[in-house]
């Protein structure tokens, strides 16, 4: 039997609490990793990795962080712990996403809730760990959606404040700001590590309502998208990927002086460069 390619390596996985987070630690602690388990909460995080022990994967290899991604001081006290105790990083999958709330909602920070939870968190995040993934020449797998394509960046109206708020465009919006950071990310980290953004495609979790009606397993959609988590597996960093194959993305992702303008604006709200 061939050796696992994720055997001793260390992997973060957001939102691994339940659909494809929660199937894709499970891969990655079968396969011989050791799992950091992002949950937003203590309760959902106790649960999912019960299920995951019940289901076989060994103790050890699991470590359960929680921090509510729409509470920026939460999210910095996250990054920062793992700065500070994980030396080297092997992959992070930044997959904890919301969908866009029926109504306008500004997180205490000030900031479009599903814009922070969905983008500036995984932001925040992924710039703090740069110097342990860049030590293990690792790899990003930034989760994001087909819906990217219909989004638009609103400048000096994210929240919409200053027309009719509908929860799609704020999530188009959210999923495009990650598949323009993934290419970004990729420009500036060239050769010291690995991203990509990847559309899973529908799946059968809470959020396919929202944007269809047919999807699959989450469990079957994890067995896909691992595979672009495989450190031996040839990518193009700061690609988008539609399942296992680079596809084109929107249209602003190409472009660097957009791309610059999004970082501008992001270190604003972060107050991270």
């Amino acid at each position: 039997m061939s050796k696992s390619p994720f055997a001793s390596r260390t992997a973060l996985v957001t939102g691994a609490t339940s659909g494809l987070g929660l199937e894709l630690a499970r891969r990655l602690v079968d396969g011989g990793a050791t799992v950091i388990m992002h949950a937003p909460d203590q309760r959902s995080g106790d649960a999912a990795l019960e299920e995951l022990v019940k289901g076989g994967a060994e103790p050890l290899r699991l470590r359960l962080l929680t921090a509510d991604f729409s509470n920026m001081e939460e999210v910095a006290s996250f990054a920062g712990a793992l700065a500070r105790t994980v030396p080297t990083l092997d992959l992070l999958v930044n997959n904890a996403a919301i969908r866009g709330p029926e109504r306008r909602t500004l997180t205490l920070d000030g900031n479009e809730l599903t814009f922070q939870i969905n983008y500036l968190a995984p932001y925040v995040l992924t710039k703090a760990l740069v110097p342990a993934l860049t030590a293990a020449r690792g790899r990003v797998v930034n989760v994001s959606s087909a819906m990217h394509r219909g989004g638009n960046l609103g400048w000096g109206d994210l929240d919409r404040k200053k027309g009719y708020y509908l929860a799609l465009p704020v999530y188009a919006q959210s999923k495009l700001a990650l598949t323009m950071f993934t290419r970004s990310l990729a420009d500036e980290q060239a050769g010291a590590l690995t991203v990509v953004s990847a559309d899973p495609g529908n799946m059968r979790t809470g959020m396919l309502s929202f944007y269809g009606h047919v999807g699959r397993p989450a469990a079957e959609v994890a067995a896909e998208l691992i595979q672009l988590c495989d450190p031996a597996r040839d990518v193009v960093s700061g690609a988008h990927y539609v399942r296992l194959e680079p596809a084109a993305p929107a249209g602003l992702v190409d472009n660097a002086t957009v791309r610059a303008r999004l970082a501008k604006l992001t270190a604003r709200l972060t107050e991270i460069h």
